[in-house]
């Protein structure tokens, strides 16, 4: 077989580079025997090295920059300190190289280090890790190296010529880039993915065709790394259904796997949505159900909740209203006529007596909250017992009501139980599933918000919509880290309000302190509760906050 010409294998591995990284970059040769490192736009591979070789170096840099490792914070943290660089790099390569796993070649698959890659969850984390005092192995020899006087000068140049061309930290690969793997075998190995040029029938240009098919459809026909689309709109519920192919084995072994809604995300780093970026999935309650229930004493929720949600009939006949009731006045007039005594009752009076409110209670149940709680037990025991308080006093009254319960691990499994839907009625049954719910993964706030929402728009059927968020407040996931989450929280939420649907977070039994709140929640009405049964004293004027803050931002629009 002949070779890859010079040029041509420079050019091939710029385009895999770009498909890799999700961002236009191309490929150099460093002198012999020089590790590989990227500069954030040029991958340079060690010129003196097989291709075999330069592959796989290429996608380790390709990984580290795909997974938001060389951010200019975290890099800034590693100048002069060689010792503390080469230790985050033996660790955040596996733990990006995983990230990438399932479009991998098969042979680089085999290089990862899951017992190193499983002690870190961020680029931040491992850095914490690469600054304790755990021994590390230093990384293999085709992990390069970070050189950080270079990248801080590439990215100074970068953000100075271009604020909007800033890498966004990796959330997770879209779906069609998964394709990539579909033609691997595991008895392939790098000659063979090499053996002719890109376009040929080759394993690389197989796999190169479909990288760049991908990018085109990620990017509508733009070139590799340029900006997607940034607007959007509230999808409707029963639309953008597909099927989830998670490998989120600890949530999928206890719930099941179901077919998901896509939504966007708010990325505070662009500034700017990710259309479709989300998938949420609503999957059954555990089928072994808890035998015993908690009941939370509703007496105190009782009074102040019943005073809400109160819709206006019009009541004919009455003494004074805001319009006239033609048939009350039309007889009062004919008696007056025919000397009699007319009825005084001639109006129509709104009263407000009939029951008009929705409510979608969204409880936490990520790993966060196994916490203990300084009120006794633990966070979600607190949680889960305010949950069904307000349920039970809410359905009591007449307003309708719906639970559902959220965990996530990665965007592409947000998992939502409905642990009571809209139309359900409430009996033990529901209270032993809410009491069968074990905490876990992660909390991938905004999609769970945007969800809940898209559900009481969809399915309240009431003029009045309340969305209740129970959380301690922490919003984390793969690729969704804390400044980033809080603020696609946030932005969750107000668009939530600008669809007319009040939103109300409460934190109970947490320690999360109100700085930390204000940041996840914004201006949406939100307080902390030490227990739950604290709740009667000031559910009432938050819940009347919510409710008529929504209605203004509503009107607004």
């Amino acid at each position: 077989m002949n070779p890859i010409p010079h040029g041509n294998k420079l050019s091939a591995l710029g385009l895999l580079a770009s498909a890799l990284s999700r961002r236009d970059v191309c490929v150099d040769h460093t002198e012999p025997a020089v590790p590989a490192w990227t500069s954030g736009t040029v991958i340079f591979v060690d010129g003196g090295a097989s291709l075999q070789t330069q592959l796989k170096e290429l996608c380790v840099q390709s990984a580290l920059l795909a997974a938001g490792s060389l951010e200019r914070e975290l890099v800034g943290r590693l100048a002069r300190r060689p010792g503390l660089a080469r230790r985050y790099l033996a660790v955040e390569g596996h733990r990006a190289l995983a990230a990438l796993e399932g479009i991998l070649p098969p042979s680089m698959r085999d290089t990862i280090d899951h017992g190193i890659a499983s002690r870190s969850v961020s680029p931040s984390a491992s850095l914490i890790v690469a600054l304790s005092e755990e021994p590390i192995e230093d990384p293999p020899p085709f992990f390069g190296s970070i050189r950080v006087r270079e990248l801080l000068a590439a990215l100074a140049r970068a953000a100075a010529t271009d604020s909007g061309g800033r890498h966004a930290p990796y959330r997770q690969l879209d779906k069609p880039l998964a394709e990539l793997a579909d033609d691997a075998t595991e008895e392939e190995d790098f000659e063979d993915f090499a053996s002719s040029p890109a376009g040929g029938g080759g394993w690389l240009g197989r796999w190169l065709q479909k990288a760049l098919e991908a990018v085109r459809k990620i990017k509508q026909g733009a070139a590799p790394g340029a900006d997607a689309p940034t607007h959007w709109s509230r999808p409707r519920i029963g639309a953008s259904f597909l099927l989830s192919t998670t490998a989120a084995e600890t949530i999928a072994g206890a719930f099941g796997v179901g077919r998901g809604i896509l939504y966007p995300e708010w990325d505070i780093h662009r500034q700017a949505y990710r259309p479709d970026w989300c998938t949420v999935q609503e999957v059954e309650p555990p089928a072994e159900l808890h035998a015993s229930v908690e009941w939370l004493d509703g007496h105190g929720l009782r009074r102040p909740l019943a005073r809400l949600g109160m819709g206006l009939d019009r009541v004919h006949r009455q003494a004074g209203g805001e319009d006239i009731d033609i048939d009350a006045a039309i007889e009062a007039q004919v008696e007056r006529w025919s000397g009699g005594m007319p009825g005084e009752n001639t109006y129509v009076a709104g009263l407000r007596r009939r029951r008009d409110l929705s409510v979608l209670v969204l409880l936490d149940v990520s790993g966060s909250v196994t916490q203990a709680s300084p009120a006794g037990g633990s966070v979600h025991a607190q949680q889960r017992q305010a949950a069904a308080g307000l349920c039970t006093v809410l359905h009591d009254i007449g307003d309708r009501v719906a639970l559902y319960a959220f965990h996530s691990q990665g965007r592409s499994a947000v998992h939502l139980v409905p642990v009571k839907r809209f139309d359900q009625g409430l009996d033990s049954r529901v209270m032993r599933g809410l009491h069968s719910l074990v905490p876990g993964a992660y909390s991938r706030l905004g999609a769970a918000i945007r969800h809940g929402a898209s559900l009481l728009i969809e399915r309240g059927g009431t003029s009045r919509r309340l969305l209740l968020v129970l959380s301690d407040g922490l919003a984390y996931d793969h690729g969704y880290e804390p400044a980033y989450g809080a603020a696609d929280a946030r932005q969750a939420l107000a668009e939530a309000r600008r669809d007319g649907v009040g939103c109300l977070c409460l934190s109970i039994g947490a320690s999360t302190d109100a700085v930390s709140l204000r940041r996840v929640f914004g201006s949406a009405a939100h307080a902390s509760f030490a227990a739950a049964s604290q709740l009667g004293e000031r559910v009432g004027p938050l819940f009347r906050s919510a409710l008529r803050n929504a209605e203004v931002r509503r009107r607004a629009a």
